[in-house]
């Protein structure tokens, strides 16, 4: 037996999803984006015969189970787009869903009869009734509203049936019982703004006093930001700024063992004025370290 006569189910999903994008290497690997950008979502989507079809895309955080929708319009020769934001840090997964589309196909078939001058009385039925099933599934609010609208159909009103405002009530509460949905869940990973690109300058406080020999503090730091910034770098990166142990200190040129006078490794972090909470004395105070970065957002 063919495979496809052992899931029936399977055979009335009419509706084929392909060459989703972004979709890197199978989906083996996230896309990438930043907090606030846009995800563009790309896919091919078709069905037999003339029946037409409508499509969205499913996002959520990771952090969540509910899927939001994003209505995937028509970009031609069988492909659908949609966008949908990126709020915050971490991942977000996506997929696509497509149906082939009962009402947009009976309004579509509508319009043709209503210019050809055809006796509408069926087809008015069968339309009032693919509303009242919508009714059935919408919100409080769409139902009363769908439940009004199939009742002037029935009666004869063409000009309701081939409405906007119909239209997009119905298109808010499609029929997905034969839905296809894409076999992958794909996954964009998003970073902060600064991930997409920025130049790093690392410098040592200490080594930024105006005078040699002498301790650099924060205040020289300070003023050593503009230069920075006239060579176009974003980001400064400073090693650690705690005080410094006295046991087992490195000396200069990487020397395991310090020499009198030698200040050591920062990343030898503790002394008898703190630890991980506190500030090389040396170098400054915390209200010294604030100023630091204020002018560096500045610049």
């Amino acid at each position: 037996m063919a495979r496809g006569l052992q899931l029936p189910a399977e055979g009335k999903k009419r509706v084929v999803i392909e060459d989703v994008a972004p979709e890197i290497d199978c989906g083996r690997f996230a896309a990438k984006r930043t907090v606030g950008e846009a995800v563009q979502v790309r896919a091919a989507v078709f069905g037999d015969g003339h029946d037409l079809i409508s499509c969205h895309a499913l996002y959520r955080p990771g952090d969540e189970s509910e899927w939001q929708t994003a209505p995937m319009l028509p970009a031609g020769n069988d492909c659908w787009e949609a966008e949908f934001r990126v709020s915050k840090l971490g991942k977000y997964f996506f997929t696509v869903e497509g149906w082939v589309d009962r009402f947009k196909t009976w309004r579509a078939d509508l319009r043709k009869r209503i210019a050809a001058g055809q006796d509408l009385t069926i087809e008015l039925e069968i339309g009032a009734r693919l509303i009242e099933d919508a009714a059935k599934r919408a919100s409080e609010a769409d139902a009363a509203k769908l439940l009004i609208q199939a009742k002037a159909i029935r009666s004869g009103d063409s000009g309701v049936a081939v409405s906007d405002e119909l239209f997009a009530t119905m298109q808010r509460n499609p029929e997905l019982a034969l839905a296809t949905r894409y076999d992958r869940e794909l996954a964009v990973q998003v970073d902060r703004v600064k991930a997409r690109f920025s130049t790093w300058y690392e410098f040592f406080p200490r080594s930024t006093a105006r005078e040699p020999g002498a301790h650099g503090t924060f205040r020289d730091c300070e003023a050593h930001l503009p230069y920075v910034a006239s060579m176009a770098f974003d980001v400064v990166y400073l090693p650690p700024i705690h005080p410094v142990g006295h046991t087992f200190r490195k000396g200069k040129n990487n020397s395991p063992v310090a020499q009198p006078g030698e200040e050591g490794s920062p990343w030898a972090i503790g002394d008898e004025s703190g630890g991980h909470t506190a500030i090389h004395p040396q170098l400054g105070t915390l209200e010294d370290f604030q100023s630091l970065l204020a002018t560096a957002k500045s610049l």
